[in-house]
């Protein structure tokens, strides 16, 4: 059984954060294009920016905003979990609390397009800082990970 379907959760935890951070940071990208279509070619694109600084508008920047710094963080902190490399209980929750965050986006989505409430955005925003520091304290337990 080779290293990667073993099972053994410990040399692919962060491989998943990896791979959903490059998959939501490009659907992200293409809603930014989205976003810029709206604001420089849409035919009420005057109407589209008179109301870009409060409301929907903004509220669909920082979704697009906060999409890419997760989908960045994702990738960031999966890599580190792959390289140090985090092991164990505490790397897979950490692993797990981290791609949770991505709900926050997610979340600002689902108020701007079907009304939903903030809970989401509450739930990933908790879980992405809860996971940073779950690696926090997994990388800073094991002494072998840091020369």
């Amino acid at each position: 059984m080779s290293a990667t379907t073993s099972s053994s959760p410990g040399p692919a935890i962060g491989r998943a954060n990896i791979v959903t951070g490059l998959f939501t940071m490009a659907a992200f990208m293409v809603y930014g294009f989205i976003l810029i279509y709206l604001r420089d070619f849409a035919p009420d694109k005057e109407q589209w920016i008179a109301e870009s600084l409060d409301g929907d508008h903004f509220e669909a920047r920082l979704a697009h905003v906060h999409g890419n710094l997760f989908a960045l963080l994702n990738i960031t902190f999966g890599f580190l979990m792959l390289k140090l490399p985090v092991r164990g209980m505490l790397g897979l929750w950490a692993s797990r609390l981290i791609l949770a965050g991505l709900l926050m986006p997610l979340g600002i989505l689902a108020e701007v397009y079907l009304g939903l409430p903030p809970i989401l955005v509450i739930i990933g925003g908790l879980s992405i800082l809860a996971g940073t520091v779950v690696l926090g304290w997994a990388i800073a337990r094991d002494r072998s990970t840091i020369g």
